[in-house]
């Protein structure tokens, strides 16, 4: 069974409800969410906010957060996924922020780089990943999400929602 599908059980039957806010998977992870026959049961609201003004508007990112750190950091995603719970109120938020390339990265923050965070009423967990950076946009996207999903899974494992 494909982690997807085994993330899409466990929240079913917590009864959990799921958002996302995606800037560098520009809505691939929640695309591939609703691809889940009954996905109506846990996907509950679901942003791409790509830019640093929507990140802001929307979601909270303060923009002091965004000039220092910069869109692409620890502290961007971490402040995308709480002002998600804060806008929801869902039981798991997830954020993306990364550069999928090809142009767009530098030494200090390359092509490949992304943060996500999930984020509960209880706890959170932000994680840094770094995929080769010759490694295709597209392919890029879906690796991302790949890894995403992958922690999702684990974190859903490690986690008391009572």
């Amino acid at each position: 069974m494909e982690v997807l599908e085994k993330v899409s059980k466990i929240l079913i039957s917590k009864n959990l409800r799921i958002a996302t806010t995606e800037s560098c998977t520009g809505g691939l992870l929640s695309s591939k969410f609703t691809d889940i026959s009954g996905s109506s049961a846990f996907v509950h609201l679901n942003f791409v906010t790509y830019s640093n003004e929507a990140k802001h508007k929307i979601l909270g990112v303060s923009t002091d957060t965004l000039e220092k750190y910069g869109a692409v950091s620890e502290e961007c995603a971490f402040e995308m996924a709480k002002g998600l719970f804060n806008v929801t109120g869902a039981d798991i938020c997830i954020s993306t922020t990364g550069i999928a390339g090809p142009t767009g990265g530098t030494k200090e923050k390359p092509v490949g780089l992304m943060y996500s965070t999930i984020y509960t009423k209880k706890q959170f967990k932000t994680h840094k990943i770094i995929l080769p950076s010759d490694t295709p946009r597209i392919q890029m996207k879906e690796d991302f999400v790949k890894k995403v999903t992958e922690n999702l899974y684990t974190f859903l494992n490690n986690v008391d929602f009572n």
